[in-house]
Parts: C-alpha cells; structure tokens; sequence
C-alpha cells in the first residue's frame, strides 16, 4: 500500500488544521497517511523552511504530500502554494466567500480560531476543566449542584475523558461517578446521587472492548476478567434501567460522538463553541 505523507500547515498551533484535515482523510479507507504538523508558521523564513521541508519529502518518497493550510496571511499562503504538493487552503476556500456574501472584509488576523481574544471564554474552559478533575471518579460528591452533567458507568467506560472534552471544548460543568460494587451488589443508586438523578447519564461499552482496556491497565487480573467485566456490566446497565437514566454505548464511539450525542439528549446547551 502506497503512504502518503499529509502536511498540516497553521500559523498557530495546527489544531484547526488537523481537526479539518482529519475528518477529510478520515474518508479514505484502506490509505495509509503518514502526519507532519507543521505549527506557528509566521514568518517568510518560517514558510520557506516549511517549502524545503515539503519538497524533501516528496524527493525522497516519489509522491508529493496533500497540504492542508489554515495560514491566515496571503504572502505566507503564496510561498507554501509553491511547495510541491497538493495544497488545500481552508482559509482560503471559505473566506472568500463569506466575505462576498457578507460584505465586510474579513480582518484576516493570525492566531483568532485559538487566541484568547474572549477572556471570559478562556476563564470557562479553565473552571469547567477544572471542575472535571475535581469531580473526578466520584473523588468529590458535594460539588454536584454545580454541575450540568453527572456521568455514570463502570470504570474504565470513557467517562473520564469525555468529561474533560465537554469542558474544554463546550464550557459544560460535568462530573463523573463510576460505579463499584457497593452499587452493583445493592442494585440502588448511592445517596450522594439520588437527589441529582436528573443530571445523571449512562455510559456503557461491549464486554470485549472493555476487558480489552483493562487488561491494558491491570493484564490477568480479576479487575479484567470476562466475568468480572460481564457482571458489572450487566448491573450497571440494570441500574440504569431500575432509575430511567439514558445511557449510550461508546465501543464504536468517539469521544467527540459521544460528548455531542449526549448534549443532543440531555438539551445541556453549549456555552462555548471550539
């Protein structure tokens, strides 16, 4: 199978660049990509270099790369189109349009998709971060008025990063609580979540994907067991049937998919968008 070698190319950190870039590539089954993020390109030698860089790359592999750009600043677009490789310009393909359809002309300034142009955005993320990790695992329970989201499930079923995605990226106040034998031998909700059972959404996951985790983490231990993994599967999701709470199975999910999927059930609005 031929690799490509894929160039994310951004006058800032590369995030906007990839995310995009990734979702395109994503359509390619069966395509092996090799991925260069080539961040904080902001200057003419910067490009320049970028431009060497490119070209090498094609020289030694007998193809040329696929280049996606969300480099802001014409003359630095202008040197990295004269790479050898296909070169995709984000920026490029959707502001001028905009700026046809809107009429003012875009401010075109480096580094706005992730600055902290919007303190007060940047204050949310940080709190709403911070919140995730306090309420880590059932750690702390008293903080939970504050919360918008309580996610629950058995250990290791994503609820960790996925609260910590919704904070970072939606300014969403989400806790987790991972459920543990007292739960699945009482068949009952612990008290610390009775009175939020509202708050409360379900993470689930197959048996094999999570003995497959764990045993990542604990290899041959009980904790990793098909027995222990089906036990406590099964009576997490009977306590999620026993109080209504929704739950969502995330073995084929992402995180993104599974952070969206839930803020579309629950109706908890965004506060903040990426």
């Amino acid at each position: 199978m031929e690799r490509r070698t894929v160039f994310f190319v951004s006058d800032q950190t590369g995030v906007t660049a990839e995310t995009m870039g990734h979702s395109l590539l994503t359509q390619f089954d069966g395509q092996a990509f090799r991925q260069v993020t080539l961040p904080f390109i902001s200057t003419l030698d910067k490009a320049e270099e970028a431009v060497r860089r490119i070209n090498a790359t094609a020289e030694n592999e007998g193809v040329r790369p696929v280049i996606f750009s969300t480099l802001v600043q014409e003359d630095l677009r202008e040197i990295i189109k004269l790479a050898n490789g296909l070169f995709l310009d984000f920026f490029d393909a959707f502001l001028g349009p905009l700026e046809l359809e809107l009429k003012v002309k875009s401010s075109r300034a480096q580094g706005k998709a992730h600055g902290m142009q919007d303190l007060g955005a940047y204050t949310l993320r940080i709190n709403a971060t911070n919140f995730a990790l306090a309420n880590d695992d059932g750690a702390v329970a008293h903080d939970y008025d504050r919360a918008d989201l309580i996610l629950v499930g058995v250990s290791r079923s994503g609820k960790t990063p996925t609260c910590l995605y919704m904070a970072l990226q939606y300014g969403i106040f989400a806790g987790n609580y991972p459920f543990a034998d007292e739960e699945f031998e009482s068949g009952r909700l612990p008290q610390s979540l009775i009175r939020y059972e509202k708050k409360l959404y379900g993470l689930t996951i197959a048996p094999e994907r999570l003995q497959q985790i764990r045993n990542e983490r604990k290899p041959n231990s009980r904790y990793a067991s098909p027995a222990q993994v089906e036990y406590e599967l099964r009576a997490a999701e009977g306590l999620f049937k026993r109080y209504g709470i929704p739950y969502i199975n995330t073995t084929e999910c992402s995180i993104e998919e599974i952070a969206s999927r839930i803020l579309d059930k629950t109706g908890v609005e965004r506060r903040l968008r990426p």
